[in-house]
């Protein structure tokens, strides 16, 4: 019977992506784990792995085919015992250009019946592709509780990440992660027709990416459908960076460097523990409140920016925060993370002090409740034990969303933060 393989869902907000390139043709044999294809998603481009042992027998979708829908059949192997010759239409599809509309697809075939899980000594080994045995060991989630949509039952990619935030699949040990991932809001259109541009001024059109249609369409959302509300405080840096250069010095003979974000990504997170009522997020008839802080870092890549996550942040210590964050945002930069390692975050830390600016109101990361943003730290005017000083003062804004979070509770999370930078020797008890 032939195995149809189908567009993966490889982020939580993926619906449709770009079918970049193809790494196999009609004719290869491809076994469980190899990388067939690379497919643009909304944050990066990703390599798709087999999860079937078979020959390719028919490509249903071109090279750069855009709009891809998630779960539409792209190609085909031919199962035991099948003839596996090329069908025409393959030789067709794959020879199409770029810009081709994806070849409209064929109705599948009947589901085989699913396949039992195979005991083992010591328990029971679920039928699942590497990749999602992978994902579900980062998540925390029991492939025992996990419904396999792949042929014969196979737990595949997409299963595992539906599976995350349900709590029927976490993995019960203390390792399991308590970070549940909210459904995501509904879908907000983009304008049905842009304004039209000044016809006597000479401009390109640039197509937007699947990374440009996805922040837009989900900062959107944001602005739209969650009430922000916005709380500055003025913090005092000196001490930080004193102890920055102090551990710098320490840190030297291993090879790391701690930065200021560094730094930050662990004050936000032990306030967010300080102030567990700050680390919820909305969901309809209910809040989400983490008995840890995950905390998403705003990292700028090509084409739109991505946000890598730090995990238990407040736990962790500084140099490996740095070592992290170097390896994640290298990653960010390659399109080479994974979708576990840039969802499920908490709440968002975004920094632009390295461009100079001083000031700004960043727009929540749904299903977040907050996110920080904090610009350049400047040498400013400050009043110091009732004498008028110069110090070293940044300007941190956190952006609320009034559902989940209150004003006061707000203001009690931004004073923890600001307690934490300006007495930074709290953040290595």
């Amino acid at each position: 019977m032939a195995i149809d393989i189908t567009m993966p869902a490889l982020s939580p907000t993926m619906e449709t992506g770009t079918l970049s390139k193809w790494l196999v043709k009609v004719g290869d044999a491809v076994k469980p784990g190899d990388v067939i294809a690379e497919i643009e998603t909304d944050k990066a481009t990703m390599e798709v792995e087999a999860v079937d042992e078979g020959v390719v027998t028919e490509i249903l979708v071109a090279e750069g085919s855009e709009e891809v829908k998630v779960n539409a059949v792209i190609a085909r192997l031919a199962g035991e015992g099948e003839e596996a010759s090329p069908a025409p239409k393959a030789a067709a599809a794959a020879a199409a250009p770029p810009a081709a509309a994806p070849t409209p697809v064929a109705p599948a075939a009947a589901a085989p019946a699913p396949q039992a899980p195979v005991p083992v000594a010591g328990g029971t080994r679920h039928i699942a592709s590497p990749l999602a045995r992978r994902i579900a060991q980062i998540a925390g989630v029991d492939l025992a509780n996990v419904k396999g949509s792949g042929p014969h039952g196979r737990i595949v990619k997409v299963d595992v990440e539906a599976a995350v935030g349900n709590p029927a699949a976490a993995v019960a040990s203390p390792a399991a992660t308590p970070v549940q991932a909210a459904a995501p809001l509904p879908a907000a259109p983009l304008p049905a027709a842009p304004a039209p541009a000044p016809s006597d001024v000479p401009h390109e059109v640039i197509k937007l990416s699947n990374m440009r249609k996805t922040i837009a369409r989900r900062l959107t959302e944001s602005k739209q459908t969650v009430p922000h509300f916005y709380l500055t405080v003025d913090v005092r840096l000196d001490a930080l960076l004193k102890l920055r250069g102090e551990l710098n010095k320490a840190l030297e003979g291993q090879g790391i460097k701690l930065s200021v974000n560094d730094m930050l990504v662990k004050a936000l997170g032990l306030a967010l523990v300080q102030v567990p009522d700050a680390n919820v997020s909305f969901a309809g008839d209910s809040l989400r409140k983490f008995a840890r802080a995950d905390v998403s870092v705003a990292v700028a890549i090509p084409g739109g920016l991505i946000t890598p996550v730090i995990r238990d942040a407040a736990n962790k210590r500084l140099s490996v925060i740095a070592t992290d964050m170097k390896d994640l945002a290298a990653r960010a930069k390659d399109g080479k993370l994974q979708p576990p390692e840039y969802t499920g975050g908490t709440a968002s830390l975004s920094n632009l002090g390295m461009f100079g600016i001083k000031q700004f109101d960043a727009v929540i990361n749904p299903p977040e409740g907050l996110i920080l943003a904090v610009g350049a730290g400047e040498k400013r005017p400050y009043v110091i034990d009732d004498a008028l000083a110069i110090a070293t003062v940044m300007s941190a804004t956190g952006s609320f969303d009034h559902r989940a979070i209150d004003g006061a509770v707000g203001a009690q999370f931004m004073s923890a933060f600001k307690a934490l930078v300006e007495a930074p020797m709290g953040m290595l008890a």
